[in-house]
């Protein structure tokens, strides 16, 4: 038996911000497992920045998209058939080949999920990579430690927002959070726990953080790089530490921009800034999933989605959490569950 599933391809790499011409719409036949694969019909897809960076030729810490060929990312899904050990039709299972609606899967590749243990959705995110990358680089990273001040930019992104309120269950004395607009600030400040936040649009970045951290930082998560980094850099306190997760200010410039001009202080003040990707930290899932899911349980620990209808709307999604139109998770929703 065959399938028609829809998948979004890359048409063209971008120079500078995609376009509705980077991105094309196919029809395929998706046919039946081969031994040891799965095939899975996708509710949800998840949207990351870091998939922007695969959208270009060169050497990364993973493959770039091929022009011609469907794009691939974090995907929940229902198993239809299957010719591997321990995976039956009808589980759910989080895999790597989102952005079409069938995907052929080796069943190794694939983790089964409880829906009686929490929403689906929260596989993609709080308790998906999303919520690891936010825990590595608080936990592992920048060893955050009860009565730090800790400063998160991307506040009210997927990790940012999970990494501000794992900071204060960990203890830190002061968390502050810096988003793009007035609404984002109420949400950080007011549904997350956050102690303070400031839009950075409405001033110099280094203005706003000095002003909420009088007394300087001791840790910076950082989502944002460019003036972000610059103002943090300035305002860490000595043997400060700085988790780089991303750098999303930086990801559509055609040409490379500068980088902060303060790099000194790094020396003078013998700051730790270490940049680190979720997927070397595999030693942490266990230790991660208990503390975070704990907490979810608990309802100490909440999360927001925006969440696009249909795989044709993938696009736009990608688009509008680059231009930073999203709270919390971005996700896309691509069928019902049976």
């Amino acid at each position: 038996m065959s399938y028609k599933s829809l998948e979004v391809r890359l048409a063209a790499r971008p120079k500078g911000w995609p376009t509705d011409e980077t991105f094309e719409f196919a029809e395929v036949e998706v046919g039946e497992p081969a031994e040891g694969q799965v095939l899975v019909r996708n509710l949800v897809m998840s949207v990351d920045p870091s998939m922007r960076g695969r959208m270009n030729a060169g050497k990364s810490y993973v493959e770039p998209f091929e022009v011609g060929e469907p794009m691939t990312g974090g995907a929940l899904g229902e198993v239809v058939s299957s010719r591997a050990e321990g995976v039956q039709p009808g589980d759910l299972v989080v895999h790597w080949q989102g952005w079409r609606e069938y995907a052929v899967v080796d069943g190794k590749r694939t983790l089964k999920v409880d829906p009686d243990a929490a929403p689906l959705n929260a596989y993609l995110g709080v308790l998906g990579m999303i919520g690891m990358t936010a825990y590595v680089g608080l936990v592992e990273i920048a060893s955050v430690k009860e009565g730090d001040v800790v400063f998160v930019s991307g506040a009210a992104g997927a990790v940012g927002a999970v990494a501000g309120q794992i900071a204060k269950l960990k203890g830190a004395s002061r968390v502050i959070g810096s988003a793009g607009s007035a609404e984002k600030v109420r949400y950080i400040t007011e549904e997350l726990g956050f102690d303070a936040a400031f839009n950075y649009k409405d001033g110099p970045v280094y203005d706003q953080l000095k002003a909420a951290a009088p007394d300087g930082i001791d840790v910076y998560f950082d989502n944002v790089g460019g003036e972000h980094l610059e103002a943090a850099i300035s305002v860490l306190n000595d043997f400060g530490r700085v988790a780089e997760c991303g750098m999303i200010s930086q990801y559509n410039n055609s040409e490379p921009q500068p980088g902060p001009r303060n790099m000194t202080m790094l020396v003078q003040k013998r700051l730790t800034l270490r940049g680190f990707i979720v997927i070397d930290h595999a030693h942490l899932r266990d230790q991660f999933l208990a503390e975070v899911g704990q907490w979810l349980r608990e309802g100490r620990i909440h999360y927001t989605e925006t969440v696009y209808e249909g795989l044709r709307n993938a696009p736009e999604a990608l688009l509008g959490m680059m231009r930073g139109e999203n709270t919390g998770k971005t996700l896309v929703k691509i069928a019902d569950r049976s």
